[in-house]
Order: C-alpha cells, then structure tokens, then sequence
C-alpha cells in the first residue's frame, strides 16, 4: 500500500537519517506532505513520525522501541508504517519486522513486515 493522502488521526511513519535531512523516499514525501521538519530526525511533526534508521541495527531498533511505547500511549492516533530501513538504509524485513513484535492495534504495518510477524 502506498501512502499518499492521511485521514485526521493519521500518522505517517517513516525511517529518516539523525540530522533530518529528509531528501528522497518516504522521507521527502513526509517532509513534502504530512509535516515532517527539516533538521528533526527523530519524533512525531506534523502528521509524521521520524525514526533514525540509517545508523545501524541497534539503533533502529532503539528508535522503534520508543515509537511502540509511543504510540501505545497514544491509543486516539493511527500510525501508518513504511517499510522502514528497508530502501537506502539496505535492511530486510526479515530484520527490522522483529522490532515492531509488540505494536499494538493503532499500527498498520507494512504488508511484508506483517507477513514476517505472522500478522
């Protein structure tokens, strides 16, 4: 499913670099559309949702951690998630999938990281 327009409630959630430099892929496009800032690499702007994916594994696996806790917390919003790390940052789903095991309901995931998870 390609993401092109948000309902009220919606969040865009896609995979961005430290600085925020939000240049191509579904960074731009967050950038371009649903309020991502230039210079925020990390969060919730507008109606996006940045996780640092291209400093490693670890990393993105920390960042998406604290996107599970935050949208546990936010149970009014609707996060749409982006095959994250999965374009110029050079990761599998089969990888980065695992990281989002305990998202709860107000996660849509990609198709292939649900297929990975089973969902």
């Amino acid at each position: 499913m390609r993401i092109t327009q948000l309902e009220p409630g919606e969040v865009f959630v896609f995979g961005s670099n430290a600085e925020g430099l939000h240049a191509a892929g579904a960074a731009a496009l967050a950038h371009d559309r649903f309020g991502a800032v230039w210079g925020q690499g990390h969060g919730l702007h507008g109606q996006s949702y940045a996780i640092n994916s291209m400093i490693g594994l670890a990393i993105l696996q920390h960042e998406v951690t604290g996107f599970v806790h935050f949208a546990a917390a936010h149970p009014e919003l609707r996060f749409l998630v982006t095959e994250i790390g999965c374009g110029i940052a050079g990761y599998t789903p089969m990888e980065v999938a695992p990281f989002f095991a305990k998202a709860g309901e107000n996660v849509v995931l990609p198709e292939r990281f649900a297929q990975e998870l089973g969902r």
